[in-house]
């Protein structure tokens, strides 16, 4: 296929679904092009799966046309698995590049003298069709596949996602359509497959809520709103400002919101790749929109974690774990206290023994060696990877509440429709039931379900699977403000670097090492260790002569936490000049000495005292950014 980004692949126009009394697609329209890169965004539940499947031609819209290019060839990984139970891995796999084994089969069955040789042979090379054996096993080693004569009907739900995923992605189609690929990948494999996509010489779209591949894949982001779509040029970091600028273009953009979409767009900022390539007057430009607008529905809520009871001094210790499972090692001699406080994440390969240790942790599951020691006020919660099951004909309401209006909040009650409207849920919609909701959906309600159970210490195994961007930002505002300690299994490099205090990482070969800071954090000192090998015969080497030896001074590094300080200092300095400004407008009242004369003393202390504390932090401010970018 010729490499013409004016070539058209698929154009979706005026598409139209209603379900019951949802009018989810309202003239939605979409053009996708060769060399179009789209991630998709959109609320759980507004349409994106539905228009995926009418794409694909998996459903049919009410009204609207979809036009294709003749012969285009779609891979396509659906939230709905579709495998015959009893087929291998590896033939199913095959599946998706039937057309290429067609064709090699049709090659190889000419008579000598065929007229059409040449030109089967172009289309051969054209899909890369020779190497199509190698390009499987690639793609099963790189997205951690299970073995290749296993059953698809002995596979978990994540094994078969990856299975899927190998289906779609092999067939080396003209039009890549995936629904949450990187759902059940560990974070080597989700690197790998944004470094396919990135080189991937056809077409794309992708809907995912993981924001750092969504920053690394995308030259358009497809905003998906009230029914109708919003193209933004550029990735998810161009999309956040170009957000911003609309909000400040209308001069009405509410704080809450102008801080909610600044913390995450620093995040994204703050990816080694990302860092070197946005300009800094984008950067300014960000932090320098004072004026707000009224804020859309999903910032309005904050999902809410029942206060929890206070914890002992000791909350669970790990003594000298070991854990052997089928012979091979998973965990040896692992040490770990856990603190109040303390959101701990824990990350690497799939299979390497992380979803064990969550077992070790519950006593659900007893180590090979060593021991734990549970703290008497220590209350677990635990969110299972394959979550609980949900009764398709049961409302939102009977899911949650259980017979109840009410759920034990802290010291008092909450009703239970104000609780399921801090997870998303209009009021309107609580009485409609679970068969009617997306599977973003149902995620949310599963956590509206169980962290309403209370407990001190969260255990969470991959609970952003499936949720919308807006709901894991809500879900990870919630976190940080949990004062109980958190454990959580993740391959969301976003999530992990928004929530987590440390991170627990299983390097395989039985290693698991413990770093304090965030993912980003973790993987420098990684690097460090891999490049900085201590070993028996260089530790001690010195050099013969002292003479016209080369000094290496070494930059100082900020810390996780002068990071941690630096990222927040900006809000404590916009506290202190909004005091003192505050201070400053009482003064210049016309009636001051009518209503503050008794106060002009303590007035003017305050007033120092907020601009000594704005220029300490100021200075401070300086001191470390100039650390950040000597060390970068």
């Amino acid at each position: 296929m010729p490499q013409n980004s004016n070539i058209t692949l698929l154009d979706a126009a005026e598409i139209k679904v209603r379900f019951n009394d949802n009018e989810v697609l309202k003239e939605a329209s979409l053009t996708i092009r060769i060399g179009d890169h789209f991630g998709m965004v959109g609320r759980n539940g507004s349409g994106k799966s539905t228009f995926l499947k009418i794409l694909t031609e998996v459903m049919q819209p009410d009204s609207g046309n979809i036009s294709r290019r003749n012969d285009l060839v779609i891979g396509y990984l659906s939230q709905d698995l579709v495998m015959a139970e009893d087929a291998t891995v590896e033939s199913t796999i095959r599946e998706g590049a039937k057309h290429i084994y067609d064709l090699l089969e049709k090659y190889e069955s000419l008579p000598a003298d065929s007229n059409i040789q040449s030109e089967l042979e172009q289309q051969i090379s054209a899909n890369d069709a020779w190497n199509i054996d190698t390009r499987i096993k690639a793609a099963m080693m790189h997205l951690n596949a299970p073995d290749s004569e296993r059953l698809i009907k002995t596979l978990s739900g994540g094994e078969k996602r990856r299975v899927a995923l190998c289906r779609a992605i092999i067939s080396n189609p003209d039009l890549l359509i995936l629904d949450e690929p990187t759902n059940h990948l560990d974070t080597e494999s989700i690197e790998w497959m944004a470094e396919y996509l990135k080189k991937f010489r056809g077409a794309f779209l992708v809907s995912t809520h993981d924001r750092y591949f969504l920053d690394e894949i995308c030259n358009h982001i497809v905003e998906l709103q009230s029914g109708r779509f919003y193209l933004h040029k550029g990735n998810y970091s161009d999309y956040l400002e170009s957000n911003l600028a609309r909000m400040g273009s209308q001069q009405a953009m509410e704080l809450k919101r102008k801080r909610f979409l600044r913390r995450e767009l620093d995040w994204i900022r703050r990816g080694p790749k990302a860092r070197t390539t946005k300009a800094k007057f984008r950067v300014d430009k960000f932090h320098n929109i004072k004026n707000t607008q009224e804020p859309d529905m999903e910032l309005t809520m904050e999902m809410i974690i029942p206060p929890p009871g206070q914890l002992a001094n000791r909350v669970i210790d790990l003594i000298n774990i070991a854990l052997e499972l089928g012979g091979k090692s998973l965990i040896e001699k692992f040490n770990f206290k856990f603190e109040a406080g303390m959101r701990i994440g824990i990350c690497g390969r799939n299979g390497l023994g992380k979803t064990s240790l969550l077992k070790i942790v519950l006593g659900q599951l007893q180590p090979t060696e060593g021991n734990t020691k549970l703290g008497v006020l220590t209350e677990f919660n635990y969110i299972d990877q394959e979550r609980i099951q949900l009764d398709p004909e049961k409302t939102l309401l009977q899911e949650v509440a259980e017979g109840s209006d009410t759920i034990n909040f802290g010291n008092g009650q909450l009703a239970i429709r104000a609780y399921l409207q801090r997870f998303g849920f209009n009021p309107k919609r609580i009485n409609m039931k679970v068969k009617s909701l997306s599977g973003g959906e149902k995620s949310r309600l599963l956590l509206a379900r169980i962290l309403k159970n209370g407990g001190n210490f969260l255990i969470l195994d991959e609970p952003t699977n499936d949720l919308d961007l807006p709901t894991l930002r809500l879900l990870e505002e919630a976190l940080l403000a949990f004062p109980g300690c958190v454990l959580v299994v993740s391959h969301d490099r976003y999530f992990l670097n928004r929530v987590c205090t440390g991170i627990i990482a299983f390097e395989g070969n039985g290693q698991v090492v413990y770093n304090e800071g965030d993912y980003e954090y973790y993987r420098e000192k990684l690097a460090e260790r891999k490049t900085v090998p201590i070993t028996g015969n260089n530790k001690n080497i010195k050099p013969k002569s002292e003479k016209n030896k080369t000094v290496l001074i070494k930059t100082k590094k900020l810390t996780w936490k002068e990071k941690k300080e630096l990222e927040g200092i900006e809000d404590q300095i916009l506290e202190a000049e909004k005091e003192a400004l505050d201070i400053e407008a009482i003064f210049a009242d016309p009636d001051f000495h009518q209503k503050h004369r008794a106060k002009t003393s303590e007035l003017n202390k305050k007033l120092e005292t907020s601009k000594q504390r704005s220029l300490s932090l100021y200075k401070r401010w300086e001191e470390l950014e100039n650390l950040r970018q000597a060390s970068e």
